[in-house]
């Protein structure tokens, strides 16, 4: 018989929000800024989205004419420290969800 006290619901409901939030697939997305050069954009997605020079170059080229890019995608738990890493870098990224 299932549990259906106050305190096991809520047990549920987090630890099936933590499964969807591990689960489902976010992206890295960078937003333009008047700030950072490309040569600074295409650097850090070199160092930390370990993209090749090309593939950094054409989402810098993406992110300065469209205004945004989706850099990375994946789990959420992947991608959070590469947004914080290229946010302590003065770029403008978020993580969001698909």
């Amino acid at each position: 018989m299932l549990d259906q006290s106050p305190g096991h619901q809520e047990e549920l409901d987090i630890e099936v929000q933590l499964k969807s939030t591990d689960s489902a697939d976010y992206e890295l997305v960078l937003y333009n800024d008047d700030v950072n050069t490309f040569e600074h954009v295409i650097n850090c997605l070199v160092k930390y989205c370990k993209h090749d020079i090309y593939q950094a170059e054409q989402c810098a080229w993406i992110v300065h004419s469209k205004g945004k890019c989706s850099v990375k995608s994946g789990q959420y738990t992947l991608l959070e420290p590469l947004c914080t890493a290229l946010c302590d870098q003065g770029l403008s990224a978020q993580v969001e969800l698909i």
